[in-house]
């Protein structure tokens, strides 16, 4: 029985040795150690062996079950080392090699234009305000003198949901949130992203940004109105633009005016941004309609006011000669690493 149990442990050390997998290693632990193992077989037949070897037997059986364990996590702890060289070996990545030169990253040219703007207003005494993009029926129709009727709730121009909350389609809405909490007199802009159903095309976009303006007080009138607004495109284009008011109908506003701007991309001569009119659209404008001012609580007989939407998109087009209102939000990197 001795010569049986020397011969399992030099079998288990002659195969270990060439074993290179922790699968073949399984494997062969439960040839030898398994419940049909050949050790395991050796310690069931004890029973067999003459009483006075028993002990002794049994003694080295256990002495070469512990060897073989050993044996084991030893070799498993080498195959281990051996997958973990190999893996670094094969991976490895010097660190301290000059590596291609890395892009910087820039504010994108809308949010550009948009804190530069900021700053503009602040600077002649307007404060910023912010709205939500999903919004009630109330506040980006109803509260601005939309009557139901009104085209612009068809749902060709806005994007509903199921539970009637729609995305804005402008950012007026954020002018009857601000009066809900701000008393007159008082002077604020919003800017914000909108949404449209719009077909797409060198000057339109479903998504867009507009930067909404209201000032409200005590004889507020249409020349405090041109006053600001050559006031800020002179700031935006540090030079004096061309500009022209047409008549416009807006449900918020009354008497209301388009405000267009000279195309600085065609310098008047006509493109495809223009349309070739030589001319952009780029705000509607009013003094502000006393049912809008109603719903915001103010009183109307002692307050009036001007507001405007400002098309940041088509501004920054302007600011940069861009020719195409698509490139804001084509993710393309050769477009916005001009602006870094």
């Amino acid at each position: 029985m001795k010569d049986k149990l020397d011969d399992i442990l030099k079998d288990f050390q002659n195969r270990v040795v060439s074993i290179s997998s922790i699968q073949k290693l399984e494997d062969l632990k439960v040839e030898f150690l398994g419940k049909k193992g050949a050790l395991t077989s050796v310690l069931k037949n004890l029973k067999n062996v003459a009483p006075e070897e028993r002990g002794i037997v049994g003694k080295l059986a256990n002495q070469i079950k512990v060897s073989i364990n050993g044996e084991i996590v030893a070799k498993r702890a080498e195959i281990e080392n051996n997958l973990v060289n190999e893996k670094i070996a094969s991976e490895w990545l010097d660190v301290t090699l000059n590596s291609s030169k890395s892009q910087l990253g820039g504010i994108h040219p809308i949010s550009k234009i948009q804190y530069e703007i900021e700053d503009i207003f602040m600077s002649l005494g307007f404060s910023v305000l912010d709205g939500p993009h999903i919004e009630t029926d109330y506040y980006n129709f109803e509260a601005l003198n939309i009557p139901a009727d009104h085209p612009a709730r068809d749902m060709q121009d806005t994007f509903y949901f199921d539970n009637g909350a729609i995305l804005r389609t402008h950012t007026s809405a954020i002018q009857v949130r601000g009066m809900e909490k701000i008393k007159p007199p008082f002077k604020v802009i919003g800017p914000g992203r909108v949404f449209r159903v719009e077909r797409t095309d060198a000057s339109h976009e479903a998504a867009f940004h507009q930067l909404e303006g209201m000032v409200v007080g005590e004889g507020i009138n249409v020349a405090n109105l041109i006053s600001t607004m050559k006031t800020l495109l002179r700031e935006i284009f540090k030079k004096d633009v061309e500009v022209r008011l047409r008549p416009g109908f807006f449900p918020f506003v009354e008497p209301g005016f388009e405000l267009d701007i000279s195309c600085l991309i065609c310098n008047g001569k006509g493109c495809s941004v223009c349309k070739q009119s030589g001319w952009v659209e780029l705000m509607p404008c009013g003094m502000v309609h006393p049912n809008v001012l109603k719903h915001g609580g103010i009183d109307t007989e002692k307050y009036s006011g001007f507001a405007f939407g400002l098309g940041m998109d088509r501004l920054v087009m302007m600011r940069y000669k861009i020719e195409d209102i698509r490139h804001f939000h084509s993710g393309d990197l050769r477009f916005s690493g001009q602006f870094v």
